[in-house]
């Protein structure tokens, strides 16, 4: 097995780090004063513009999207695997750079293989010259929503349109001052097969009936970077029939289809949070002393930094593996293994961002280090695209389907 890069993905390795150590990370601290100094906390950083026409003029534009005929990258998931994790190193501020950000990324990818030609000329077209952001509303307050077959907003047909009513929260990028398509998730047929009641229809942010109620904060933190998370209603809400994506009763399929990608699309950036997480560990670790010596000579210290990069080699490997099988055998054919991915990725980077915390004492939960908000993201993806225990029962349940044919069968 060759575990070497292609010669496309060292050349684009090779430019996203010189615009990371060159705009990215001095935009860091830019920003933070730029959003300090804001009336409106979701408001995006002004750099951000700057970043944006920088990337584009470098080349470095829509590389999650795999094909070209829509404006991507015409990158493979194994290709994009190491560039997101590059993008990882600053969460808030670089996938956004690249145009490359979620909800974006899902539902320009949405766009791209369900909308309608009407449809992505009107919205997928300014999302990927990043002239607009969009908003995925899937999550429901008032149910389990992990299960989304529980979803109980009502899309009804009404002549030549659809009537909305419902409520959503943590609506990914509704938040955002530039958001202006809203992808909304409901049920048109309650009577119809369990998996075959929910469509997905494209609802204007300013029609008529929709409602902003408010942000949702994440941990204490405005999460601009996905348009920041919003509650909605949506309330006797009217949109042109041809507004609904690839037909009625296809909700379900979209869903599926949408959040594979983006599962990947987050380990891979987790990645690189963990990388940059245990380079400031190991900076801390042999610039601080305690107790006569020097943290990098605590014992217990070396064990984090240890673990640490065993466990980053660990899910490498099983997110680019996993990066491969969907490139080969598609998404179906790695259904195992985007789970184990989402299961393992997250959880793994909180237990690295923690030591990396520890580490820094009372810096670490501070404002003066990433290290906080890249712990409450990486905790925030363990309930993002799926919590961890669904994923778990659905892949234990994979596990054991020929133990349980066979047991049948005896």
């Amino acid at each position: 097995m060759d575990f070497r890069y292609d010669d496309r993905t060292v050349e684009l390795q090779e430019r996203l780090l010189a615009f990371m150590d060159e705009m990215v990370h001095p935009a860091e601290a830019v920003a933070a004063r730029q959003l300090a100094a804001a009336e409106n906390e979701w408001t995006r950083p002004p750099v951000m513009a700057e970043l944006k026409a920088e990337a584009r003029r470098r080349g470095l534009w829509n590389l999650f999207l795999p094909g070209t005929e829509h404006g991507g990258a015409g990158l493979t998931n194994l290709q994009y695997a190491p560039l997101a994790e590059i993008t990882g190193h600053v969460p808030h501020l670089a996938p956004e750079a690249l145009n490359c950000a979620a909800p974006d990324t899902g539902n320009m990818e949405l766009l791209a293989e369900f909308g309608s030609p009407e449809q992505r000329k009107r919205w997928l077209e300014p999302l990927l010259e990043g002239e607009i952001r969009s908003a995925f509303c899937m999550t429901e307050p008032e149910v389990a929503s992990s299960d989304a077959a529980n979803i109980a907003t009502r899309i009804e047909r009404d002549g030549d349109h659809y009537v909305i009513n419902g409520r959503k929260w943590w609506s990914s990028g509704a938040m955002d001052p530039t958001c202006e398509i809203f992808i909304v998730m409901g049920r048109t047929d309650p009577d119809a097969p369990k998996h075959k009641q929910q469509s997905m229809i494209l609802v204007p942010r300013d029609t008529p009936g929709v409602q902003v109620l408010r942000g949702m904060h994440v941990f204490g933190y405005t999460d601009g970077a996905h348009g920041g998370h919003a509650e909605v209603v949506f309330d006797d809400v009217r949109v042109p029939a041809e507004n609904l994506i690839a037909g009625e009763g296809m909700g379900f399929a979209i869903a599926q289809a949408r959040l594979g990608p983006g599962r990947i699309h987050h380990c891979m950036r987790l990645i690189g949070m963990a990388e940059r997480g245990l380079e400031l560990m190991c900076r801390r670790a042999v610039s601080r002393t305690a107790f006569g010596k020097t943290l990098a000579e605590q014992g217990v210290v070396q064990e984090w930094i240890a673990e640490s990069r065993v466990r980053i080699e660990q899910l490498r490997l099983l997110v680019l593996k996993t990066a491969w099988l969907m490139d080969t055998v598609g998404n179906k054919g790695a259904h195992t293994e985007i789970q184990a991915i989402k299961i393992a990725t997250p959880s793994t980077v909180e237990w690295i961002l923690d030591k990396a915390i520890q580490a820094h004492g009372g810096g670490g939960i501070s404002q003066d280090f990433p290290l906080a908000q890249l712990w409450a993201s990486a905790r925030t993806l363990r309930f993002a695209d799926g919590p961890d225990e669904v994923h778990r029962r659905s892949l234990a349940h994979r596990e054991l389907k020929p133990y349980r044919a066979e047991a049948t069968s005896n």
